[in-house]
């Protein structure tokens, strides 16, 4: 929820009057900098984040991270001068940057592999509600006006957030991963047991079952040593380049579907392209927020029967179907297209909740081996926020310039993902972590021919986790591979 309200709250509050007078009224350039930076600092801490979570573990790094956004959250508070606001965007940034990959890596390494895409939902769901709440937020205190309370509390607010997640973190489970990895394979089998239901014990077959695949994987990665930056790089049998790239990909998609190019600025996309007023602005864009976040949560229902390739093929093809009609829409520039173009822009907004959203945040930890897995999805997040950046900076000059041509480059954008994702993605949906690693050992780079959902059902469920028209039967402890792949 942190995460959507910090990448919304400026565009609900950058039109306010307060906020363009103690910052000496930003042209285009400057509110693509004030806006932009904050990817620059996500940037920056992705790149830390490699640093900290081998070594401090999961929440250890999350910690970190949230008490850089607090330190950044005050100084944005109180900013005064534009380059106070974005040193201070900056720095939020950094910490937002650090818990973008470590959280999907904690979240992918502790959910049972049946039903980890639906959980992962959970957290795409609350991304999307924190867009309203940062609209209806600048709405609410653009009433204090002209005081400039308007917009420094939309800003200030990011930090009961932050103080529920320090709060809360004590509480939680390490993830059984990093434990193991790190030699704590006692305290990863209770974290397992915990973690597979109120009946789990520590003694559970199951239990014992996950827990020793899961040892078999790092003890069999722990003979080639340390993973270095140069192996990330290199293909290997693990495919390690191939799996980096991949991984990246979802991530780029998400940006350069346009979606925040709508989402940063969609209170000034209305006044700007089609004449709202600031305040009809607001309320439109906080309501397309709040059909935004109920629809996200629909892929909680099917995201493991679907599987994640169809989801996001036929997410990309309705993204780039509604940003046609928007282009349309703002070519002819009628009264009723201007209508016709805010309904196209919640429809957008409800297909890319369905598919490229939350594949997006889960497919790189679905994919990358343990022992590299950190680098990975950091060098997947570090794409994402130098992607978002690009797309925020031009934002705002785009608009005045471009006009409805912006919007037909991200219709070809979308259209591109489509036989991308076809030729080249596995699908992960209800194969667990290691079931991957043997995905990658069995397939060379090219077009891939795991193209169904596993399944798995539950954790040591029937057993068989087919691959294209390969099956793994799993025996025990034991994995009974076919002869040929």
């Amino acid at each position: 929820m942190l995460f959507g309200y910090d990448q919304g709250v400026l565009g609900a509050v950058i039109g306010l009057q307060t906020f363009r007078h103690d910052f000496n009224d930003p042209n285009r350039h400057q509110e693509g900098i004030i806006a932009g930076i904050y990817d620059i600092g996500c940037f920056v801490g992705a790149i830390l984040a490699f640093m900290t979570a081998d070594r401090l573990g999961r929440k250890g790094s999350i910690c970190v991270g949230s008490w850089i956004m607090v330190v950044g959250t005050i100084l944005q508070t109180s900013a005064t001068e534009q380059i106070q606001m974005i040193i201070s965007r900056l720095v939020t940034g950094a910490g937002n940057g650090m818990n973008t990959v470590n959280v999907p890596i904690w979240q992918a390494e502790s959910f049972k592999s049946h039903n980890r895409g639906a959980m992962l939902i959970i957290q795409s769901a609350l991304i999307a509600f924190g867009h309203p709440l940062s609209t209806f937020m600048g709405l609410a205190s653009r009433q204090a006006e002209p005081s400039s309370f308007g917009w420094r509390w939309p800003i200030a607010f990011q930090g009961v957030f932050l103080i529920m997640i320090l709060a809360f973190l004590p509480f939680l489970p390490e993830s059984p991963r990093w434990l193991v990895q790190h030699g704590r394979v006692e305290e990863a089998t209770e974290v397992f047991a915990r973690l597979s239901g109120k009946d789990g014990t520590i003694t559970d077959p199951l239990v014992l079952a996950e827990r020793n695949d899961v040892v078999a994987s790092v003890e069999e990665e722990k003979k080639l040593g340390t993973a270095s930056w140069g192996e990330v790089f290199t293909e290997g049998p693990n495919r390690n380049i191939s799996r980096v790239l991949l991984g990246a990909g979802p991530y780029m998609f998400n940006q350069w579907s346009g979606i925040n190019s709508l989402a940063y600025f969609l209170p000034i996309t209305f006044e700007r392209n089609i004449g709202l007023s600031t305040q009809l602005s607001l309320i439109i864009a906080g309501i397309l927020g709040i059909q935004y976040f109920f629809v996200s949560w629909l892929p909680y229902f099917f995201i493991e029967k679907v599987g994640r390739r169809k989801m996001l093929i036929w997410s990309s093809a309705a993204c780039s179907f509604c940003m046609v009609m928007i282009a349309i829409m703002l070519r002819i520039g009628s009264i009723p297209c201007q209508w016709v173009f805010v309904a196209f822009c919640f429809l957008f907004f409800d297909v890319f909740s369905l598919g490229i959203l939350p594949v997006s945040w889960m497919y790189a930890s679905e994919i990358m081996p343990l022992r590299t897995r950190n680098k990975g999805v950091a060098l997947g997040v570090s794409s994402h926020w130098l992607s978002n950046f690009v797309v925020v900076y031009v934002t705002p000059i785009a608009i005045d310039n471009l006009q409805y041509k912006l919007y037909i480059i991200w219709a070809v954008l979308n259209a591109s993902f489509v036989p991308i994702t076809w030729l080249w993605y596995p699908e992960t949906a209800r194969r667990s972590l290691e079931d991957m690693d043997e995905v990658f050992r069995h397939e060379r780079f090219g077009l891939t021919k795991t193209r169904s959902p596993g399944t798995r059902t539950k954790e040591g469920g029937d057993g068989v986790i087919r691959r294209g028209d390969a099956d793994i039967e799993i025996l025990g402890d034991e994995k009974v591979h076919p002869a040929k792949y």
